[in-house]
């Protein structure tokens, strides 16, 4: 089975004979190739609709793997009992959900050895989270498909003690990881556009705004150079 750039990364912070339980899962693709593959002896696949879990369903059954893949229907973790899975992948949902699925299942969590998460918006948010609740990102990866950046955490239980920005993190950076200068350059672009167009407002009650936006514009020049000096190091 091939799996797509973004699933691909995605399946190889899987530790080898890991118990994966893929939230969200849609059509069950990454559990399927974790166990064809001699990666996840097991694996749970899971979804909140009832479309995409008879989906994941066929895709299981198509591969004669019923015996190692349980395919559930229901919301977040909720469907998984704690000690379940070594492993949690949630993958192509929004910061803001992640949160509320982590939320209400901190003893699912609690005895989870990794995440690997691939959030579609707002990635600060995500390790903000995470940072708050005692889980270290303790690696990142980048990637871009159909001309769209995807950052991937994979983070595990214990202090962050080096944590960086919650938008763009540290270990890219240290990588000098080569999509890093595109991904800065997009958001000073979208920032910049954001600056302007309060700039143009020009209204008092928007001001504290524009200070946050240039704040975080500061942060991407510093972040940049930071990369750059990674970048020259690694050369």
């Amino acid at each position: 089975m091939k799996l797509t750039k973004r699933l691909a990364v995605i399946a190889s912070y899987i530790p080898d004979g890991s118990t994966v339980a893929d939230i969200g899962t849609d059509h069950a693709y990454l559990p399927a190739y974790l166990v064809l593959e001699g990666i996840a002896p097991k694996a749970i696949a899971t979804d909140i609709h009832n479309a995409p879990f008879q989906s994941a369903l066929k895709t299981v059954e198509a591969h004669c793997l019923l015996n190692k893949i349980s395919v559930r229907l229901g919301n977040g973790l909720d469907v998984l009992r704690p000690g379940e899975a070594d492993v949690i992948v949630v993958a192509g949902m929004g910061g803001r959900n992640m949160e509320e699925v982590f939320e209400k299942a901190p003893e699912v969590l609690r005895q989870t050895n990794r995440l690997v998460l691939q959030p579609m918006t707002a990635v600060d948010m995500v390790r903000q989270w995470l940072w708050n609740h005692n889980w270290q990102i303790v690696d990142e990866d980048l990637l871009r498909e159909d001309d769209k950046f995807y950052q991937v955490l994979v983070a595990e239980p214990g202090e962050d003690l080096h944590k960086g920005d919650p938008e763009f993190g540290v270990n890219l950076i240290k990588k000098g990881h080569p999509l890093m200068g595109e991904l800065l350059q997009k958001r000073e672009a979208q920032y910049g556009q954001v600056l302007n167009e309060i700039r143009r407002q020009a209204k008092t009650e928007i001001k504290e705004k524009e200070q946050q936006v240039e704040a975080k514009l500061m942060t991407i020049k510093r972040v940049k150079q930071q990369w750059l000096n990674a970048q020259k190091s690694i050369k």
